[in-house]
C-alpha cells in the first residue's frame, strides 16, 4: 500500500476503511476485520454515531496505535471555537484514544446557515490549530469545502488543510476542486467511492473489470488511487472488505483512466456544502 505525504510531514496510507453506518457490534466486528485485513487508516465522524464502537474495534484488533491512523469529524452544527473544543474532547473519550490522527470540519459553515460563514469557520480552524499545537492531533483538514470555502479559510488561518474530503467516485469526481486542492498541496480523500451503488450498473466498469479479472469496486477504487487520492470504502463483510483493499496487483491503463473519467454522472448524492441541510 502507497502512503501520501501531507503537507505538515505526515504520510497517510492510500487506502482507508470507511465505517459509515458500521455500529454497535457489527461496528466493532468490521474494524477489527479490516485491521487485520491489512487496512491502517480507519475514518469515522461524530455524526456516524459509532465512535465507540471504532474504538473498540481498534482495542480488539490488537494492533499497536502506532501503526494505523484514526480520521473522525466535527459536524457541522457543533461549528465555532469553543464547541470545537468540546467536540473534539467528546470525540476523543469515544475513541478512547490519547490523540487523533486525522481531524476534519465535516461541512463548512455556509451563508443560509450561519451570519457569518466566513468567521464561524475561521474561528473552528484556530480552535483546530490549537489542539494540533497540543498533540492531541497529528493533521487537521476539511471536508466537503469547496474553493471559494478554502479561500476564505486561508485568510486567517497559519495552517493549510493537510486533506480535502470529498464525493469522489466515477460520474462525479469535482475535477476542478481536485486540480485545485492538489495545486494548494492538499491531498483529497474520497467519500462515496462507489457512488451509492451506482457503479455496478455500469457497462464500461464491467468491461474494464472484466478485463482485469477484478470485480467492478476494485476498478472504482484502482481509479481513486491511481489520481493520487484517498479511497475509504466501507463494508461489513469480511470478504468485501479483503477485496477492497486487494488493488495493488493490477494497473488501470491511460486508456481505461480517461474513459471512467468521461463517465457521465451518476451517483451524485446531491449533498453540496452551500445549501446544507437541503439537496438538490
Amino acid at each position: 500500500m502507497k502512503k501520501l505525504n501531507l503537507n505538515d510531514g505526515q504520510k497517510i496510507p492510500n487506502v482507508g476503511f470507511g465505517t459509515y453506518k458500521a455500529t454497535d457490534q457489527e461496528g466493532i466486528e468490521a474494524v477489527s476485520t479490516a485491521i487485520s485485513s491489512g487496512y491502517s487508516l480507519i475514518d469515522t465522524a461524530a455524526i456516524y454515531g459509532n465512535e465507540e464502537a471504532v474504538g473498540k474495534g481498534i482495542k480488539a484488533s490488537g494492533v499497536a496505535r502506532e501503526d494505523f491512523c484514526v480520521t473522525t469529524k466535527l459536524w457541522r452544527e457543533s461549528l465555532g471555537y469553543e464547541s470545537t473544543k468540546k467536540e473534539f474532547e467528546k470525540s476523543l473519550k469515544r475513541l478512547d484514544l490519547d490523540y487523533i490522527d486525522l481531524y476534519l470540519i465535516h461541512w463548512p459553515a455556509n451563508a443560509k446557515n450561519y451570519t457569518n460563514w466566513q468567521k464561524t469557520n475561521a474561528d473552528t480552524w484556530r480552535a483546530m490549530e490549537e489542539l494540533q499545537a497540543e498533540g492531541k492531533i497529528k493533521s487537521i483538514g476539511v471536508s466537503n469545502f469547496f474553493q471559494e470555502h478554502l479561500e476564505a479559510l486561508f485568510q486567517t488561518a497559519n495552517i493549510i488543510p493537510a486533506i480535502n474530503q470529498i464525493e469522489f467516485h466515477p460520474g462525479y469526481w469535482q475535477q476542478e476542486l481536485t486540480e485545485y486542492c492538489k495545486k494548494q498541496n492538499i491531498v483529497v480523500e474520497s467519500w462515496s467511492p462507489l457512488a451509492r451503488g451506482k457503479v455496478f450498473e455500469n457497462e464500461v466498469l464491467k468491461a474494464i473489470a472484466k478485463k482485469h479479472d477484478k470485480s467492478v469496486s476494485q476498478v472504482c477504487l484502482r481509479w481513486i488511487i491511481q489520481h493520487d487520492v484517498i479511497a475509504i470504502p466501507k463494508s461489513t463483510s469480511p470478504r468485501r472488505i479483503q477485496e477492497n483493499i486487494d488493488l495493488f496487483d493490477f494497473e488501470l491503463t491511460s486508456v481505461e483512466m480517461e474513459k471512467i473519467n468521461k463517465l457521465p454522472q451518476m451517483g451524485f448524492s446531491g449533498e453540496l456544502p452551500n445549501i446544507w441541510p437541503d439537496r438538490v
